[in-house]
């Protein structure tokens, strides 16, 4: 099902090609056996639940899936003398397929998408998927029933629904439609009805290792160069979180609040004030936000250091081991680590929530940090 080209995609990556546009799904091979496991004995179930961390190509599964679903014939289960079928080895769908043409066209009458909607208001996107983005669904279905063959919707992501959007697809859950099979893409499934995780088969994606972090992010087009190791350490294994460490300067903003705290004497305050003018700096939304999360990763890597006896290979910041060896030096201070990283989240979450001045939430994190280190 076609839409309108000009309208914002909320299930792209910023800087990186739409998961229908993504030519290889990296370090997932497991998800991807269990897929075709269950297609080729004849139990392709009617719903799949995408689980696993951001950026991990849950919704580049989605997309391969539906792809590899809508150009397989229906007919490709029956043997030619009533045998097995020979059984398909990979979800790969050449790119010269009418299928593939059409799904880049945005212009395949067999798949439906079901993502956050333009508030026709403010004309922005929504912040959640409202029951009228599920209400096309059913049009969908009763248009596309009549011409056969299997059909293919995609919701991205399922967490965003609110509870009326929640319980309009908990329906077609229940009485799935004919040849019709649903695959949610779900970061957080606990926040999803447990109805309506009982009703799909999961599929758990993970963290990519650093190599296929790097061929990911070749992909995408991404020149990550010397900093791969760097960008899959503080990213988590994550090719959408390492994208946005490379475009806002993730990387910078960890070396720094290393730094801060590098010396012998203290944090260095004016490196800190300097910080934390650069996030009250207007337009500077995203990079805020990146910062907090660099302190919260800080903050979690310590509390490794501390309870492991050893720092978090690789390095993510020059003179980043030595510091976190000096600051969390065994499991008790690691247990202080893990208490105030908690306060500090809760603080700076609830500071953005209520509009506090972002260079007072970054300067209050900075000297609670002091604070735990001198005890």
């Amino acid at each position: 099902m076609s839409t309108d080209d000009d309208l914002p995609e909320p299930d792209r990556i910023e800087g990186a090609p739409h998961p229908r546009e993504t030519a290889q799904l990296f370090g997932q091979d497991t998800a991807e056996e269990g897929f075709l496991d269950a297609f080729n004995a004849g139990r392709l179930h009617h719903a799949w639940l995408l689980t696993g961390p951001r950026g991990t190509g849950k919704a580049t599964l989605a997309w391969r899936i539906a792809r590899f679903l809508l150009a397989t014939p229906m007919d490709a289960g029956d043997g030619l003398f009533g045998d097995a079928p020979p059984a398909h080895e990979s979800l790969e769908v050449s790119p010269e397929h009418p299928v593939a043409r059409r799904i880049l066209a945005r212009s395949e009458p067999g798949l439906f998408t079901i993502k956050r909607g333009i508030n026709e208001k403010t004309g922005k996107l929504r912040d959640m998927i409202v029951v009228d983005d599920i209400r096309g669904l059913t049009h969908f279905l009763t248009m596309s029933a009549a011409d056969g063959g299997r059909r293919v919707v995609i919701v991205d992501a399922a967490d965003e629904m609110n509870v009326n959007a929640a319980n309009a697809l908990l329906k077609m859950l229940e009485e799935p439609p004919a040849n019709t099979t649903m695959l949610l893409v779900s970061h957080q499934p606990s926040r999803l009805l447990p109805t309506i995780r009982s009703r799909c088969r999961e599929l758990r994606l993970t963290p990519l290792d650093l190599d296929d972090m790097q061929r990911a992010l070749a992909q995408a087009g991404a020149n990550e160069g010397s900093e791969a190791p760097a960008l899959a350490a503080l990213s988590a294994g994550s090719v959408g979180e390492a994208m946005r460490l490379m475009r806002l300067g993730g990387l910078e903003m960890y070396a720094e609040i290393v730094a801060i705290y590098g010396g012998d004497r203290g944090p260095d305050r004016p490196r800190a004030l300097k910080l934390a003018e650069a996030a009250a700096t207007r337009g500077a939304e995203a990079r805020f936000d990146l910062l907090l999360t660099m302190f919260d990763t800080f903050l979690a890597r310590l509390a490794r250091t501390g309870a492991t006896g050893q720092p978090p290979i690789p390095e993510a910041a020059p003179g980043e081991a030595d510091l976190l060896q000096r600051l969390a030096p065994n499991p008790h201070k690691a247990r202080a680590w893990a208490e105030i990283a908690q306060t500090i989240s809760d603080r700076t979450r609830h500071g953005q929530a209520v509009n506090l001045d972002p260079a007072a939430l970054v300067l209050d994190t900075v000297f609670k940090i002091t604070e735990t280190a001198s005890r």
